[in-house]
């Protein structure tokens, strides 16, 4: 095998690039091979899969390099067991280059094997040596990452790990273009007398190392960005639900303290019933819980407040046995019949009656509380998701109630608060009727 024409070479470095382009952005299509990368600990099986995937295409390309004549390019197994090597350790690596070498050695290129399992220990090596985030953020850069290296020299000479990893990639495809020129029938490596071009070659190998890294560590703080929104959502729900508790137990204490004197023994039935609800707020809640246990809660709720009213609160359920199953946010129901007594039927002398309905519609739950108090004025009533545009807040509770629907349902919630003057309020909750709880929104 006679040492390549400085074209071909030079047009084959330009196809090695977008083969290694080509096959890394086709894999970080796959939720399998997202799933697999982006695994914090992957079990054996797992590492096999990942680097089956990502040697599958390219054990065929050396195949292809071996039958078709001049095409060089389809041959990247050197860059592809340094990265590898860095990016999953030896023992992939050494999987990746057996892989590799298999049609190599189909065409009687012995040394292939060997000389994989060499480059597979000391890129593994590497992987080792330096940091994830090290590795992650290999350039392929050349020209930025030297300038880099010089400028932070100045300031304090130290071991850059990412220029080793670069001179390191370059000086060993240097000495397999080498063995290449020394057994011609026993190892492939792209060679040329031509120093400029050999240049070229050496320089070419760490940025086919450093563009699957660049779109796969893409991939890598798309996840990242994810999760840093989820755990954003999940910090300001729990606000929102840590919110209504210190709001919960300052009403129900004033009721207590309202008791006292006029009616001692309801005033302990009720502190009694306020300590079986802090309770059950006291334990780790969940931000979905079943209708049938937001509905135990709300039972509970409610007997505390027919303590203080007596007679003068009336409370009708008509709940649909098929909605029970429904997942619904916790601490629902709570804030907005808690806004109901308060602002619909203590102003009224003789009280009134709440009444509560659950019914399933078009894969929809539908959430009605009803209250014939007072009522509110037009220019405070409501309608907020599902396109619709909120007109005015109507206290802390509510206006908590539906933040918290639009974290956990975005637009797929409807809430609606509909009222006249003298004749009471209706609240509708609208939300999807599920069975476990959604993803947040």
């Amino acid at each position: 095998m006679h040492p390549q024409s400085s074209q071909l070479i030079l047009i084959s470095l330009l196809v090695k690039l977008g083969v290694a382009a080509a096959v890394s952005s086709s894999l970080a299509r796959s939720i399998l091979f997202e799933r697999l990368l982006l695994a914090s600990h992957r079990t054996t099986k797992q590492r096999t899969q990942l680097v089956g995937l990502i040697c599958a295409p390219l054990v065929l390309g050396v195949w292809i390099r071996g039958v078709v004549p001049n095409f060089l390019a389809a041959d990247i197994s050197f860059e592809l067991t340094v990265l590898l090597g860095v990016l999953l350790g030896p023992a992939a690596a050494l999987l990746g280059g057996v892989l590799l070498a298999v049609p190599a050695i189909l065409h009687h290129e012995y040394l292939a094997l060997p000389v994989n399992i060499a480059i597979a220990l000391l890129f593994g090596a590497f992987h080792r040596f330096a940091s994830a985030e090290e590795i992650w953020s290999f350039s392929p850069m050349i020209d930025l990452s030297l300038y880099h290296w010089v400028t932070r020299n100045l300031k304090r000479p130290h071991v850059d790990r990412q220029i080793l990893l670069l001179v390191t990639i370059s000086a060993t495809n240097l000495g397999l273009s080498a063995l290449s020129g020394l057994y011609p029938r026993r190892y492939f490596a792209l060679r040329t007398n031509n120093w400029a071009v050999e240049l070229a070659i050496c320089a070419c190998a760490p940025v086919v190392v450093g563009v699957p890294l660049k779109i796969w560590n893409a991939l890598r703080m798309e996840r990242k960005l994810e999760e840093q929104q989820r755990l954003l959502v999940e910090a300001r729900l729990d606000a929102l639900t840590r919110q209504i508790n210190p709001h919960f137990l300052f009403n129900t204490l004033n009721s207590i303290a309202s008791l006292v004197r006029r009616n001692p023994d309801g005033a302990r039935e009720m502190v009694v019933k306020l300590a079986n609800i802090l309770r059950i707020l006291l334990k780790q809640r969940d931000a979905f819980v079943p209708f049938s246990e937001e509905m135990q809660f709300t039972d509970d709720y409610l007997a505390i407040e027919v303590v203080r009213f007596g007679e003068n609160l009336r409370v009708v359920k008509e709940i649909a046995p098929e909605t029970l199953n429904i997942v619904v946010p916790s601490m629902l129901l709570q804030p907005l019949i808690e806004n109901s007594i308060k602002h619909g039927l203590e102003p009224r002398i003789h009280g009134g009656t709440v009444t509560l309905r659950s019914r399933l519609q078009n894969g929809k739950l539908l959430i009605d509380l009803e209250d014939d108090g007072v009522g509110m004025s037009p220019d405070r009533q409501v309608r907020v998701g599902g396109g619709g545009v909120e007109r005015s807040g109507t206290g802390i509770g509510m206006k908590n109630v539906r933040e918290r629907m639009e974290v956990l349902y975005g637009d797929d919630a409807v809430m609606e608060v509909v009222s006249r003057p003298g004749r009471g309020t209706r609240i509708t909750l609208e939300m999807p009727a599920l069975e476990g709880a959604p993803e947040l929104k």
